[in-house]
């Protein structure tokens, strides 16, 4: 399937401290003027500044994703389907299963449709992610407030301090902008994504460090979202979205899945459901250079693409509506 690029789906956001976090530095600098743990840095914007890496914001959504699946799931596979699994164990999985007795690599479309539900979503050792998420930089037209902290570990025997103190940097204010990139992707997966950001939102879960201890808590806005079909046009009267070189149109307000677009034998080889679509009441456009669709929700209208993939995660999960 990553030969191929049938859908892609952009969400434009704004993280916002909800009180002091910190994701720290992997290295400890000489300077004894500067704190015990520092806020990752890096150059932007023509000098050096803190940011939120990509890989952290990857790692927390993978992680809380898992927790939603495993919480309406399983991670062993299920006697009545040995094909479908909804999370791995990441302790004792050596992804054995995605190759041969001789060790060698299953064909591509086994290897996706033995792979569990998140790892056909953020990828595995054999499987590439169709999830790819920017660095969080900070937008300058709102300032960034650092400030230090001082802890102490405590000694949980004997309740005296163990290690420290200690003394860490916390930025409490400012926004910090950020892309989520998902291609090929159906429905119920990103309707999953949409539920981590509601609850990433909500303060279910933190980023970087300390976060049993209040830190890492954000809001999170969500300024656009655009949905793109690379791979197909608008009919002349606009009403309906023409896969190129195929006979399949859709209506013009349609979200489409990755299975949406591929064949019936293609699509049940990968194992993509089938149909995958929900109508919006978004209408589609036509891409830049007039080739491509692609529908776009704006500030204050992407929960409603949210709550339309939801649909589709509900409806695989056997849930009615």
């Amino acid at each position: 399937m990553h030969k191929r690029f049938v859908n892609h789906c952009t969400i434009d956001l704004t993280l916002i401290p909800d009180g002091p976090m910190l994701i720290k530095s992997g290295k400890e600098g000489a300077d004894p003027t500067k704190p015990d743990m520092e806020f990752v840095e890096t150059y932007h914007a023509g000098g050096r500044s803190i940011y939120l890496p990509g890989s952290s914001l990857k790692g927390a959504i993978r992680a809380h994703a898992e927790r939603i699946v495993r919480t309406v799931g399983r991670d062993k596979r299920d006697p009545n389907n040995s094909n479908f699994l909804w999370a791995n164990d990441p302790l004792s999985d050596k992804y054995d299963y995605l190759k041969t007795k001789d060790g060698k690599d299953l064909p591509a479309p086994d290897i996706y449709k033995l792979s569990s539900f998140t790892d056909q979503l953020f990828g595995n050792t054999s499987i590439a992610s169709r999830l790819r998420i920017e660095d969080a930089y900070p937008d300058k037209s709102q300032p960034l407030k650092i400030e230090e902290r001082n802890g102490v570990a405590i000694d949980r025997v004997f309740g005296s301090v163990a290690v420290g103190p200690f003394n860490y940097q916390v930025c409490t204010a400012g926004e910090f902008k950020t892309k989520i990139h998902l291609k090929n992707f159906t429905l119920s997966q990103l309707g999953l994504i949409g539920l981590v950001l509601r609850d990433l939102d909500d303060g279910w879960f933190g980023l970087g460090f300390a976060k049993s201890r209040g830190l890492g808590t954000v809001q999170v806005k969500l300024n656009q979202a655009v949905v793109q079909y690379p791979g197909c046009v608008l009919s002349e009267d606009k009403r309906q979205i023409q896969a190129i070189g195929s006979q399949k149109q859709w209506n013009h307000t349609y979200l489409l899945g990755a299975g949406e677009f591929l064949a019936d034998e293609d699509a049940q080889l990968y194992g993509f459901s089938k149909p995958d679509y929900q109508d919006t009441p978004v209408a589609a456009q036509e891409m830049n250079l007039g080739f491509g669709v692609q529908l776009t929700w704006r500030d204050g209208t992407v929960t409603d693409l949210f709550e339309r993939a939801v649909k589709s995660w509900s409806s695989l999960l056997g849930v009615s509506r």
